[in-house]
């Protein structure tokens, strides 16, 4: 057993969505889209503490507020004291700086995150495989955190993932951006899940995702969709203006993320006076692109 562990959970985007149709057995939706992650984190540490069974919270950061039962980081806990009852108790420390509601998949990535350093932490004989069907289990975007992770001292053999699915179904992809940056702004509100599949129209592509993100970047803009998109402008207009002006200052593709409300550019090179685009309460973020 170790004395603490710490990792820094990294947030994503998603490049293209494409909603493609609903499963009748439990409707969930039929998705194609591409995780990518981003240099955008918050700070875990989870050091033993307590009796076994024992889990406490301590959130500091962006507040979260809410029942801390359940928090995601909680939730794999509780996940992993299922298969081990005699798990051992610990505090777990977020410090929360990804915001929420937000398309960025930083409370999955927390969940997926707590799954990993527990194993570390407790010695589980776990394999990832079996830590991405617990991290599946707590939301469909968790998954992608399992296979796709940068921790403190493991190699940075993390790729893009493509699922074809209802988020947990992922393949390794070969897309890099290194050499680019991206700017990430997000807005001061968020879109809920529900809102946003609230005037989505699923259809087959005539072209897959996976094919029409071998173009060239500069030709996805016509081509490489998010159908959130369509649903969710409508209702947050300014959403629409945060997209053109990310193409104004030079983006070469820009998009919603995931279920927004957060918007993104990728950029040949880094730009300067981001915040200046926006309106006052939002905020940007440049981040290189990390793989």
């Amino acid at each position: 057993m170790n004395d603490k562990v710490i990792a820094f959970p990294n947030a994503k985007i998603n490049i293209g969505l494409f909603v493609c149709r609903r499963r009748p057995e439990d409707g969930y939706h039929i998705l194609q889209t591409l995780f990518y992650p981003i240099d955008w984190h918050d700070a875990l540490e989870i050091l033993p503490e307590g009796e076994a069974g024992h889990c406490r919270l301590v959130q500091t950061g962006i507040a979260i507020g809410g029942d801390p039962e359940q928090n995601l980081c909680v939730k794999a806990y509780r996940r992993l004291r299922n298969i081990f009852p005699t798990l051992p108790g610990c505090c777990i420390h977020l410090e929360k700086r990804v915001p929420f509601g937000a398309g960025l998949g930083g409370g999955s990535s927390d969940g997926a995150y707590t799954l990993l350093l527990l194993r570390r932490l407790f010695d589980l004989p776990l394999t990832d495989d079996e830590l991405v069907r617990e991290a599946a289990a707590m939301g469909a975007d968790c998954a992608f955190f399992i296979r796709c992770r940068f921790l403190l001292d493991e190699p940075a053999s993390a790729t893009a993932q493509y699922c074809e699915g209802i988020g947990h179904e992922l393949a390794p992809h070969p897309l890099s951006l290194r050499g680019k940056f991206i700017v990430v702004v997000k807005p001061p509100f968020g879109v809920s899940t529900k809102e946003a599949y609230s005037n989505v129209h699923p259809a087959e592509p005539e072209t897959s995702l996976d094919e029409l993100l071998q173009l060239p970047i500069e030709q996805w803009k016509d081509a490489v969709r998010n159908d959130f998109e369509a649903s969710v402008f409508p209702l947050h207009p300014e959403l629409a203006s945060a997209k053109d002006a990310l193409y104004d200052h030079g983006a070469l593709y820009a998009a919603m993320s995931g279920s927004g409300s957060a918007m993104f550019g990728i950029f040949a090179n880094a730009p300067a006076d981001v915040s200046n685009w926006f309106p006052a309460d939002w905020e940007a973020r440049v981040t290189e692109a990390m793989i």
